[in-house]
């Protein structure tokens, strides 16, 4: 049960705008919504990226102990002057009539051309509530990494991808000093930190 006892029901949008409609689908609202202290908000103007359900892929290999994370061009984090090329998951968007599995699979071969033994769920979020509906189901994709590695992506898609294969240790140390710093592969790897004990079970 939720805390604060609110639900889709305590909220109205009085109006919707589409804004654009690119890479990206923006839409512009105006709601209310019910108060904490009682009674209903003001109107408020409010923008939101909608996209389809996504899902990330954190590919390990119990029996090596080897991590595989991908690393591309991304434009938030240019757009901040930081460094734009991010080690990450595996990650991908839907198709309609696509379940998230087959969309973990079908990215987990795109981008690192491996092959999935085992998917385990290891949560399902909302990557920036204040700004998108966008969920992501991020999964831990048990695989053999002995041969992993190389450049990856669909071309006709703008993707130019590089596997890095890590040690568990070497890729947790990169979240602990920061040079891994987005959401999807953070929660990944304190996951993997957690339950990597438990995977010995897939080594076969």
């Amino acid at each position: 049960m939720k805390l604060s006892g609110f639900g889709v029901e305590d909220t109205h949008i009085e109006s919707e705008e589409r804004v654009w409609s690119g890479f990206l689908k923006l839409c512009r609202y105006k709601v209310r919504h019910a108060l904490f202290r009682g009674g209903w908000s003001k109107a408020l103007d409010r923008e939101a990226v909608l996209r389809v359900p996504s899902v990330g892929v954190l590919l390990y290999d119990p029996v090596l102990e080897k991590v595989l994370l991908v690393e591309q061009f991304r434009i938030g984090p240019l757009m901040s002057d930081d460094d734009p090329w991010l080690l990450e998951v595996v990650a991908g968007i839907s198709e309609p009539g696509e379940s998230l599995e087959s969309v973990a699979i079908r990215e987990v071969k795109e981008e690192a051309d491996c092959e999935v033994k085992h998917l385990l769920p290891v949560s399902n979020f909302y990557v920036s509530p204040g700004a998108t509906n966008e969920r992501m189901m991020l999964y831990c994709g048990i695989v053999d990494a002995s041969s992993a590695g190389g450049v990856y992506g669909l071309a006709e898609e703008g993707e130019d991808i590089r596997v890095h294969v890590l040690t568990a240790e070497q890729a947790w140390q990169m979240v602990v000093d920061g040079r891994i710093s987005n959401a999807p592969a953070v929660i990944a790897l304190q996951w993997l930190r957690l339950n990597h004990g438990e995977l010995k079970d897939y080594v076969q």
